[in-house]
């Protein structure tokens, strides 16, 4: 299929890009921009931000869609969360987004690190806002808790497919786990913390079950929610099966908006992080 004219992307100038890179390289870091081939890093690197993607670059799963590595992880760096608010506070963040590869070989799924993450983000950056894009740490409420004891801004855990399609596209994660999910962090927050979700559209999903899905985010506590046009990174992920218009992701943002969710985006280039300060700032 051709790509539409509305899924063009403008280059930014490339020096805030290579002064990103530059300091991620050197302080051992990786960003989700680049591992997942975001269609949006050029515009985020221009402007000096960028997805954290901690615990290495390599998943102990394989989803369909995904371009990050997967395989055997390295052990944790304990030293990575610092080094993380030290590119923070370099590039003058004032909203970081922390993600990580999914780590089903630690016990608390990587709860502890993120934890870590968020407590030297907001011990270098006073007034620095945080949101986490976690795995489903085994829907285990311990392990969530973990990660919202420490008080990140927004908790954020993708919904990523439509029910009839997650067990084909996605590994391990089930639909109804990444649900749990958000309903455990929805009522360990007590409100407090913003739960976010996200799924793309374009795996061969109907119009009917997106808007199921919303439905399904809402009841499950999700605050937060936002739509994207599926992109397949290389020709050997899922088959991209249709373009979806912009006018049909303007009547899906108005759907959410009506079953209650605070914040919607709703855009073909849109993604889980795209903007996410801006989001956050408007719930908050």
């Amino acid at each position: 299929m051709k790509r539409p004219d509305w899924l063009r992307i403008r280059v930014a100038p490339g020096d805030e890009r290579e002064k990103v890179r530059a300091l991620m390289s050197r302080l051992k870091l990786h960003t989700v921009c680049a591992s997942a081939q975001c269609p949006n890093l050029c515009e985020c690197f221009h402007h000096s931000t960028a997805t954290y993607l901690i615990m290495g670059n390599c998943c102990t799963r394989n989803c369909k869609f995904c371009a990050v590595p997967h395989g055997k992880p390295e052990p944790l760096d304990p030293g990575e969360p610092e080094r993380v608010a030290e590119a923070s506070a370099e590039l003058g963040l004032k909203f970081v987004v922390v993600t990580c590869v999914t780590r089903d070989d630690l016990p608390d799924g990587g709860a502890s690190h993120f934890a870590a993450t968020i407590h030297a983000l907001k011990n270098r950056i006073p007034g620095v806002k945080v949101e986490v894009l976690t795995s489903d740490l085994h829907a285990r409420r311990e392990h969530i808790k973990i990660v919202l004891d420490a008080e990140p801004d927004v908790f954020n855990h993708n919904i990523e497919t439509v029910e009839r399609l997650s067990a084909s596209i996605r590994s391990v994660a089930t639909y109804r786990r990444t649900l749990e999910v958000l309903k455990i962090a929805s009522e360990l927050s007590g409100g407090k913390i913003p739960v976010k979700s996200g799924l793309m559209v374009g795996l061969g999903e109907s119009d009917e079950e997106v808007e199921q899905t919303l439905r399904d985010l809402r009841e499950a506590g999700v605050n937060i929610v936002t739509i994207g046009q599926y992109l397949p990174p290389s020709n050997t992920h899922w088959p991209l099966q249709r373009y979806v218009t912009p006018e049909k992701f303007d009547e899906w943002a108005e759907y959410a908006r009506q079953l209650g969710f605070d914040q919607v985006a709703s855009a073909p280039l849109v993604r889980s992080s795209y903007r996410a300060g801006e989001l956050c700032g408007k719930n908050g």
